[in-house]
């Protein structure tokens, strides 16, 4: 501080001494404008608007805000958004919009009273909101989609920069692909240096790194999707006081947490945990947090899988270590938002997570709580040729489910793609031998039961999408072609075995069916959607539950779960979502905590 700054601070009698303010000409914030190499161009409001004329110039801004870098480009300049997806190697994944002011935002997208609430809330998430026809945003911001990532500037120098621009604004974070936002400038100019044409840094430090938070509203209240600024690390309060632990989260959309008293404090969004400098930010958000927060905890839980980062993590840590599988973590993590006690039923539907019985499971109905569960249903299981590569790949999933039906048939039928898709889409004659090889033997051909890839066979059977640039952008393309006023459903069968089996090979022979008479995409993916939460009920029916949680990854689809929920509730049952913890896998993190804290409670009782 300058001597005047320290002595209003030391001073009793002064204002500052109590309220603390720092906006000191000359030892607050300072900005200062960059070029690509790190050298000083402007400070101060020279360098505000010189950094507003690189943006008005169809260039690439970083700028560091409150948790990190952000890259800034024009939204309404499709050349500068397309030069910002190819520096960033982000091919169609939507990128996040920043608008100056609110009645900006509305000549862009729909705003209801609820969005309108939570655009303007002190923790100011991303909010996903469906976008006017008419506007000028650049078609690359988000292809295909008729959703828009928006937000509202929530720092000084964000209104300051949105005020000087007057429009809308690409925001997305400053980092390489899957490593975690960047917070040091001289770091941002070694790692995207090549990607932002300027920078506008300031002497603020940044102690952690924090992404943005995406929320959406659906059934009328807000759904987290992505957990950070504004929301982490408040606290999930329980009913009840648990033992000191520590939790590692799973693999992708990676949280830790920790338990302190009756309090469980689960971490920002860290991100998929594939990189170095992913898993180095992981451990120290996990060091962090143990040392905020003074816990030492008696246990680690962590996830079932063996090649996770995460679970070598664990069970190196020194801590006693707790395996919890995937899908009840889901379960439990529903029960714990939703201050559930007793038996529920949990339909934990997502792209993958490790089983029981070593399958990909995904497509679980699960009846329990945090103490253990009974798998009362799942879907029933496929193959996946190639593991990996089909999630990446729809057809490959297509072709897996297809030939469960047909064996080699679907190949020789070219069943996998409609005949349009096939020359452009589809497999050489050479992959698609190789393939059929190793579905008929099961080689690298995992088993699953997953519901998120019964959105991938779809989106490739109906030539929607066979390859994909970003997880789960499949399942969005079909979920967004839907006809939402379709009330018809594709017959749903359920196999009488223990645990019960949902078929849903009916569904996929009406779909070949439809497919080929021509019948309308929309109505095909409603229907698809409806055949689904109408298995929900089925299935709720038949075990006598009247509690039922929907959590995993596929429950991100709002019109699924929106459908699923009122089918429920107008049936008499009691449905359950999240909203402060996301459905997807940033909650797997708070389900271990809940669930190590019970196998305790077993072990001392």
């Amino acid at each position: 501080m300058c001597p005047d700054c320290r002595r209003e601070y030391e001073g009793p009698g002064d204002r500052r001494f109590h309220a603390q303010p720092d906006a000191c000409g000359v030892c607050g914030p300072h900005l200062s404008l960059w070029d690509a190499r790190g050298e000083a161009l402007a400070a101060s409001d020279s360098a505000l608007k010189r950094a507003a004329t690189v943006i008005k110039r169809g260039r690439i801004l970083a700028l560091k805000g409150l948790g990190g870098f952000q890259l800034l480009a024009d939204a309404r300049n499709e050349e500068a958004v397309l030069r910002l997806r190819e520096r960033k190697r982000r091919e169609e994944k939507p990128l996040a919009l920043m608008f100056p002011d609110l009645e900006t935002l509305e000549c862009y997208v729909n705003v209801s009273p609820l969005e309108e609430r939570l655009l303007l809330s002190a923790e100011s998430p991303i909010v996903l909101l469906r976008r006017r026809p008419d506007s000028d945003i650049a078609p690359a911001v988000a292809p295909e989609n008729p959703y828009l990532g928006a937000m509202l500037p929530y720092t000084p120098l964000h209104h300051l920069l949105l005020r000087e621009l007057g429009f809308p604004v690409v925001a997305t974070s400053g980092n390489l692909h899957d490593e975690p936002i960047l917070t040091d400038e001289g770091e941002a100019v070694e790692v995207i240096g090549g990607i932002a044409d300027c920078f506008l840094v300031h002497n603020r430090p940044i102690e952690r790194h924090v992404d943005d938070s995406v929320a959406r509203v659906q059934l009328g209240r807000e759904t987290l999707l992505r957990r950070a600024r504004g929301y982490a690390p408040l606290p999930i309060v329980l009913k009840r006081s648990l033992p000191p632990l520590l939790a590692v989260g799973g693999h992708l959309k990676s949280t830790v947490a920790v338990s302190k008293g009756s309090e469980v404090i689960l971490s920002q969004h860290i991100g998929d945990l594939e990189t170095p400098k992913a898993f180095f930010a992981f451990r120290k958000v996990i060091d962090d947090l143990l040392s905020l927060y003074e816990v030492r905890p008696a246990a680690v839980a962590h996830d079932a899988h063996p090649d996770y980062a995460s679970t070598r993590y664990a069970k190196e840590s020194g801590y006693p270590a707790i395996e919890v599988y995937h899908h009840h973590a889901h379960l439990a993590a529903c029960l714990a938002e939703n201050d559930l006690e007793g038996e529920v039923l949990g339909v934990t539907w997502d792209g993958a997570g490790y089983g029981e019985d070593k399958t990909l499971w995904g497509g679980e109905f699960l009846l329990g709580d945090a103490g253990g569960y009974t798998r009362v249903a799942h879907f029933r299981p496929f193959r996946l040729p190639g593991g990996e590569a089909a999630i990446k790949e729809p057809r490959r999933t297509a072709l897996g489910l297809l030939y469960e039906l047909f064996g080699p048939d679907a190949l020789a039928k070219g069943l996998y793609l409609p005949p349009d898709k096939l020359a452009a889409e589809g497999f050489s004659e050479a992959t698609a031998r190789l393939l059929g090889q190793m579905l008929e033997k099961g080689v690298n051909s995992p088993v699953t039961t997953s519901a998120g890839r019964l959105f991938d066979a779809a989106a490739a059977i109906l030539g929607i999408r066979s390859v994909c640039s970003f997880e789960g952008q499949a399942a969005m393309m079909v979920e967004f072609q839907a006809d939402e006023s379709e009330e018809t459903r594709y017959p749903v069968h359920l196999r009488e075995t223990e645990p019960l089996v949902l078929d849903w090979e009916p569904m996929f022979r009406e779909i070949l069916r439809e497919r080929e008479q021509g019948v309308p995409l929309p109505l095909i993916c409603a229907r698809f959607h409806n055949t689904l939460a109408e298995a929900i009920l089925e299935v709720a029916r038949k075990v006598g539950a009247q509690r039922v949680a929907l959590t995993g990854g596929v429950f991100q689809n709002r019109y699924l779960t929106e459908r699923a929920f009122r089918r429920l509730e107008g049936a008499g049952y009691k449905p359950y979502i999240h909203q402060r913890v996301p459905p997807n896998d940033g909650s797997i993190a708070l389900g271990q905590i809940v669930i190590a804290a019970a196998r305790l409670d077993k072990l001392c009782a």
